[in-house]
């Protein structure tokens, strides 16, 4: 064979491994991540407005060193040692990925709607810089905002207000359509601290499903794919009388939907619908989408009559109805719900969930007791991590996971009483008790940055 021949079937066979490499992303990378070992990491805690739990009288943040976070005989007291973040009632928190910045939105009251960023000193020396923007006027004093992983550039706040009948004026004698809100999608620079761009708009279902009365009745937790051309937004359902206007809460739910709009233009929105899940996926105060190693994006879905699924939205910004990931199958439970969760790199994600057979809460016993399971979305298996589980344990308001190389951080304390922060390896599945987290009456801790 001539010399020109084999090296011609030799970079024939390289290209083809290459390209093949480049095709077919998978979850699972067998490489350890280090962590960041000089970063702060700042702990989170949300007190109590007029009763326990809810997390109405404001947000406090303390920041520690990696070892000290890590050292199971440091504590922390946040309600005693910490600083306010401005917000009414509970912040809206978004840390830089490095952690030496935190970002936030106040909720309600006077300045809702402001945008803020504190650099982060160790302790309570966290320093508002002299930079601030309001989307008040835009998305309201309440919006729902999250920031993209593009490197701390962007952050999305979305928002739906005046949801009414196309034929709600006085005296109309069109006939029953529709109801939609307008929605607001925003853009924030948050190196600048601008407003860079916003779009506002009728988002409309179906015609028959909004003959129905089904409607956008709220936005959230927006996403990023991965050609940085689309956001993916979640909504939450709602479907109204047509007769009376009157909200509906029997009735037949339709597949999960979400908002895609081009970007960063924010325009052209378009919904998309699993034929998988009927649930809502617009989270609740935290991250729920999440674009995965394999260039996927992850979506959890909550208030579904199955129970909680977790969807995949493919590369064509579309549900891929081929992925089935069920929690209550995944963990033998009935009408489970994703409060909070976070994708922690090679198919690797925590949940925290509650679920039929949860117990009451003492501190309030319309809520549930909260667990946390360890997800492998690739084999579609997951498993409760071993905790000290109590019935006063509530993710529900859970914002924030650190996941910082391997290492996932999160802050595990029942309301009113101490707890820790516990170290969970994603590519293991080990378990790390860190430091204790005291506590207060009706307080409780909201995450790890």
């Amino acid at each position: 064979m001539n010399t020109k021949l084999i090296r011609t079937t030799l970079f024939t066979a390289i290209a083809a491994f290459l390209f093949t490499g480049c095709e077919n992303e998978t979850l699972t990378d067998n490489r350890e991540t280090t962590p960041d070992t000089e970063r702060w990491i700042t702990v989170a805690g949300a007190l109590m407005g007029e009763n326990p739990g809810d997390g109405n009288g404001g947000t406090m943040v303390y920041a520690v060193s990696y070892e000290d976070a890590r050292d199971p005989n440091a504590s922390i007291n946040v309600f005693d040692d910490g600083f306010s973040v401005k917000s009414n009632r509970t912040a809206r928190l978004q840390s830089s990925e490095d952690g030496n910045t935190l970002f936030n939105i106040a909720y309600t009251g006077e300045n809702g709607g402001e945008f803020s960023r504190y650099s982060v000193n160790g302790g309570n020396h966290f320093v508002q810089e002299d930079v601030t923007v309001s989307i008040a006027q835009y998305a309201g004093t309440s919006p729902r905002w999250a920031k993209l992983f593009d490197g701390d550039r962007t952050g999305i706040a979305v928002n739906v207000a005046n949801i009414t009948a196309n034929n709600a004026g006085s005296g109309s004698a069109e006939p029953f359509r529709y109801y939609r809100g307008i929605a607001t999608v925003l853009a924030l620079d948050l190196q600048e601290v601008v407003i860079s761009g916003y779009r506002q708009y009728e988002i409309p279902l179906s015609e028959e499903e909004e003959l129905l009365g089904h409607t956008l009745f709220r936005l959230d937790a927006p996403v990023l794919n991965k050609a940085g051309d689309k956001v993916i937004i979640g909504t939450w359902m709602q479907k109204r009388n047509p007769l009376t206007g009157e909200t509906e809460s029997d009735f037949a739910r339709l597949g999960t939907k979400s908002v895609v709009v081009d970007y960063p233009s924010l325009e052209n929105p378009q919904v998309i619908t699993s034929t998988v899940s009927d649930g809502d996926c617009s989270g609740y105060r935290s991250f729920n989408s999440f674009l995965a190693d394999d260039g996927n994006i992850y979506q959890a879905t909550q208030r579904g009559s199955n129970g909680s699924w977790i969807l995949r939205i493919n590369s064509n910004n579309q549900y891929d109805n081929t992925y089935r990931f069920s929690l209550d199958e995944a963990l033998g439970i009935t009408h489970s719900y994703i409060e909070s969760w976070r994708y922690a790199g090679n198919g690797i994600a925590y949940v925290m969930y509650s679920h039929d057979d949860s117990a009451n809460a003492t501190f309030n016993s319309e809520e549930r007791q909260s667990f946390l399971a360890r997800v492998d979305l690739t084999a579609g298996t997951a498993h409760q991590v071993e905790l000290p589980y109590e019935p006063d344990l509530y993710f529900f308001q859970y914002q924030g996971f650190l996941v910082n190389g391997d290492e996932v951080y999160v802050a595990v304390t029942p309301v009113g009483r101490d707890g820790h922060i516990y170290i969970l390896n994603s590519r293991t599945g080990a378990v790390t008790k860190g430091a204790r987290l005291i506590n207060k009456a009706g307080n409780h801790y909201i995450g790890i940055y």
